[in-house]
């Protein structure tokens, strides 16, 4: 059991010596998680969960009211290459509820067959969504695409952070877009996200070894 817990951490490392510092506050109902202090709360109640259930439980608060399928919740926090099987997961997502304290149906609800959700009566989205976390999320979603070719990812993102006014479905879609048209004659090297502000929209620029695509996405002040 140990042996499995050490090559499940190593895995959720994959990325740390590439992601950029930034401080990411989730709220929903009761439930408080902080990516930086990587501290959890469930009302004034401290909860010390596992870096595996921790990275489950962001996942799945990342992405409230949606289906999160078990494919895409073993790619984020375990890594494409890992081989599981489904009652793996079904262990951590148990052991996870019984330390927040919660029934098997809410706010985390096994979707049978499919994957999980967190339900969250807010309407809108528990926190803000800033460029940063957005690109370090979308290439942790795509690091085994980025893997397989040998590219290692880069990020030189504006300090100066705003808000943006598309759906977070909007921006991963026209990504998605552009790493396919990108990729496919990729060859080893780099795949660079470099963001320009000016007063009415970021440039990201997607650089993959100098062939180079730009997105323009409106800002909020």
């Amino acid at each position: 059991m140990q042996d499995f817990a050490q090559k499940n951490l190593c895995m959720c490392n994959i990325f740390s010596t590439f992601a950029p510092d930034f401080v990411m506050y989730y709220k929903i109902g009761d439930i408080e998680l902080n990516n930086s202090t990587h501290e959890v709360k469930r009302g004034d109640q401290a909860v010390n969960l596992t870096p595996l259930e921790f990275a489950i439980l962001e996942y799945l608060m990342r992405h409230p009211n949606r289906v999160c399928t078990r494919t895409k919740l073993i790619d984020s926090v375990w890594g494409q290459r890992f081989q599981y099987d489904t009652g793996t997961i079904d262990v951590h997502l148990n052991a996870l509820r019984r330390k927040l304290g919660l029934s098997r149906q809410r706010p985390i609800e096994t979707v049978r067959g499919t994957g999980f959700v967190f339900h969250s009566e807010n309407t809108d989205r528990p926190y803000s969504l800033t460029i940063r976390p957005f690109i370090i999320d979308w290439l942790q979603s795509h690091r085994g695409e980025f893997e397989n070719k040998g590219l290692a990812p880069k990020l030189q993102l504006d300090p100066f952070v705003s808000e943006i006014t598309m759906s977070p479905e909007q921006l991963r879609a026209m990504l998605d877009g552009i790493l396919a048209a990108l990729l496919p004659t990729a060859g080893k090297g780099f795949i660079r996200i470099v963001s320009k502000l000016s007063i009415s929209h970021f440039s990201l620029l997607i650089d993959i070894n100098g062939t180079t695509n730009e997105l323009r996405i409106p800002i909020t002040k």
